[in-house]
Parts: C-alpha cells; structure tokens; sequence
C-alpha cells in the first residue's frame, strides 16, 4: 500500500473550505490580539488575563458547537477531549515559561510579545508533528502502538522521577544558538535585535523565545500522541491543539503567581499520559475505551489533582501560622 501523500491525509479530514475557513479565523484573532488589543507593550493584569482567558475558552467552545452542526456529536466530543487533554497538559508549560523569564530577567511589560511569537512558532510545528505523524499512521498503523508505549514511558517518568527543574541557560537549542547568532545581555525595548558597536545582536527577548520553543517542542512529542488516542481525524488533532495553545498566554499571566501552588497537578498529568498511552496499546486486542469515558477520567483525574492541591496548600498555610503563633509565643 503506497506512502498517503501529506495533502491526501489532510482532504480526506476535511475540505479546502474547512481547512481555509479555520486558518483565516486563526489569522484573524491573531491579528486582532497583537495589532489591535496589545499594539502597545504594557504589563498584563490578573483581570485583563481573566478576561482573555475566557475569549479564547468561549470561542473555542464556539468552534466545537460548529463541529457538532457540521459533522455530528462524535466529532465534537473528540474535539472537546482533545482540547481538554491539550489544555491540560499546556499547563505544564506555565512552569517552564516562569523559569524562563526569571532566568532572563524578562520584564513584565514584554513577556506577552515572547509569548506571542512562540506560540505562532508553535502553531506551525506543532501542525508540522501532527501532519508527519497522521500520515505515518495512514501507512504505519503499528506507530500508533509506539506512541502509547512512549506516553506510558514519559507518564510513568513524570510520576517517579521527582522533581527537577531545568535550567533554561543549559538548554541545548540556546548553547546552539549562542553558537551561531551574537547576543547581547543588553535589552533593547521589545526589539529582538539591537545594534551594538554598529553590529546587530540578539537581545535577551529571542534568546528567551529560542528556549521556549525549544521546550514547546519537547511538550508537543508529549501532547500531540495524547490526542491521537482521542482520534486520528487531523483536522480535529490539529484545531483542538491550536485553540489550547491560542489561549496559553493569557492562562500564563493569570497563574503566572500561583501555578506553583499547584502541586499535585504534575502527578495528575502523569496519571493522564500514562491513561491515554495504555488506551492507545489495548487497541491491539480489539479494546476500545469510548471517548466520553476517556473525557470522564481526564476530568476526574484533573479537577482530583487541583482540589489535592488546595487543600494541601491550606494545610501547610495552617501549620505555618501555627508554627509561627508557637515561636512568637514562646
């Protein structure tokens, strides 16, 4: 059976007007966000990021209401699925992003213009990923068996290995490019290149925008198989991934201050990795969990792991006061 070419796999998921449709609204909320809303830099507040954040939920909540006029319940429930799934595991990412800008140093009032281009990078590797690997699976069907052996691997990993923060100056993408292209630790504005002694330089804002994509790009080898134990429809892969990813900065500057509070949230992400990569390995025997059961337990597991965290978090506030009643008493 030949290799499907790349534009094959994409048309038997959805029409040209379907595909191009979806691009333009994508094009259009871009240009709106960054020409319109956020044309000047300014320091994003907890209210404005509360505000965004509900946009980008709403409209693709919209999108998914299209789904289902258009193609049907089953579609849109995958696509629900697969935009919890993504948004789930985006968060993970917030963890990296305040590494990252602590790292650099990085000014309030410009993050959102780092977080901006990195996610439009991440747009178009991720849709990169997720077309090489539906026309894999068109060919190869037994990939599909290799993605879940490797979600079970990195779930299982995230579960045990504990917890190790990487260093965003030891990242290899950064070393390369610190190689190839001259830096500066000199910020100039918003600008990601400057002019020093008359030669042009990377400011700290591209080199911050090169580890994040870096890093998006480990989380996407991690993402992206998720979703094709949901389906392999790469129209759905592909649109539930964008609207997670779309609505990934305002998330960043509303939890920004308390995502580390969440504590148990990396062993909910774990318990997830390591659900969907043996729901993908069953298939070999003929077993396969309904999607509404796989949305079930992914909302259960995370609405588990945020209540967890609460309640550990209050517990240790409540021993600290107690801790700090006994010292001032004694």
């Amino acid at each position: 059976m030949p290799l499907h070419p790349p534009l094959l796999v994409l048309l038997n998921a959805a029409t040209p007007m379907m595909w191009a449709g979806f691009f333009l609204l994508v094009l259009v909320l871009l240009a709106l966000d960054l020409g319109v809303f956020h044309r000047k830099a300014h320091v994003v507040s907890s209210k404005e990021a509360l505000g965004w954040t509900v946009v980008w939920i709403t409209v693709a909540l919209a999108f998914n209401a299209w789904i289902y006029l258009e193609e049907g319940h089953v579609k849109a429930l995958e696509f629900f699925t697969g935009y919890v799934i993504e948004k789930s595991l985006s968060v993970d990412n917030l963890f990296v992003m305040v590494l990252v800008f602590t790292s650099f140093g990085v000014p309030k009032i410009y993050q959102h213009r780092v977080l901006f281009w990195g996610i439009f990078g991440a747009l178009v590797m991720r849709g990169t990923l997720i077309l090489v690997g539906t026309t894999l699976i068109s060919r190869f069907h037994f990939i599909i068996y290799v993605f879940g052996a490797f979600l079970i691997y990195t779930g299982l990993h995230m579960l045990f290995a504990g917890e190790q923060d990487p260093d965003p100056q030891k990242n290899k993408a950064l070393r390369l490019f610190r190689r190839l292209v001259p830096t500066t630790d000199r910020y100039d504005g918003q600008h990601f290149l400057t002019r020093v002694d008359g030669r042009v330089m990377a400011t700290p804002l591209l080199a911050a925008l090169v580890v994040i994509e870096a890093m998006d790009l480990v989380f996407a080898v991690d993402s992206i198989p998720a979703v094709f134990a949901v389906t392999l429809d790469p129209f759905i892969v592909f649109t539930s991934n964008v609207f997670a990813i779309l609505g990934l900065r305002s998330l960043y500057f509303l939890l920004a201050n308390v995502v580390e509070k969440f504590v148990h949230l990396k062993v909910g992400l774990a318990v997830i990795l390591t659900y969907v990569g043996v729901k993908m390995l069953i298939t070999f025997w003929d077993i396969h969990i309904p999607v509404l059961v796989s949305l079930g337990v992914i909302l259960a597991v995370l609405l588990t792991s945020v209540l967890t965290s609460i309640v550990a978090g209050r517990r240790a506030e409540l021993l600290e006061n107690a801790a700090e009643r006994k010292h001032s008493g004694e």
